[in-house]
């Protein structure tokens, strides 16, 4: 799966812009997605972790709703970020704070259509969908 994580890196990078720290930060996001089953399954572990109304902004088609540093190390919890932070040679605080401004956005990408489709929670969904926003 290296060559489907690269170009799903890529197309974040596209969406997310370089602002974000580059490809450490669309490699976290990935990661995350996979390690949870997919879209579905990583929001569902968000909502149950008590996200439900900011989940439900980033994917229906109105103004995402913002999460801060705190609620996503509440969310996916110190362990996850601490290896996420050791395997990307970042601090546990940047991995949050980055995956707190990421998420929103990449979620809201992956849902055009405001809902979660059965094609959405794949990394090969992910590289369509987001695929298609930069052709001309």
């Amino acid at each position: 799966m290296g060559l489907l994580d690269g170009l799903a890196g890529q197309v974040l990078g596209q969406v997310l812009g370089e602002q974000q720290g580059g490809s450490p930060i669309l490699a976290m996001v990935t990661q995350l997605i996979q390690a949870n089953g997919g879209l579905a399954g990583l929001l569902q572990k968000l909502e149950q972790a008590g996200l439900g109304e900011q989940v439900a902004s980033w994917v229906g088609t109105g103004t995402n709703m913002p999460v801060d540093a705190a609620q996503i190390v509440s969310a996916l919890g110190s362990n996850v970020l601490g290896d996420l932070a050791a395997k990307f040679g970042l601090s546990t605080d940047q991995v949050s704070s980055s995956l707190a401004t990421a998420l929103p956005q990449a979620i809201n990408h992956l849902t055009p259509s405001g809902q979660v489709t059965a094609g959405s929670d794949s990394l090969d969904s992910l590289t369509s969908m987001l695929g298609g926003l930069f052709k001309a």
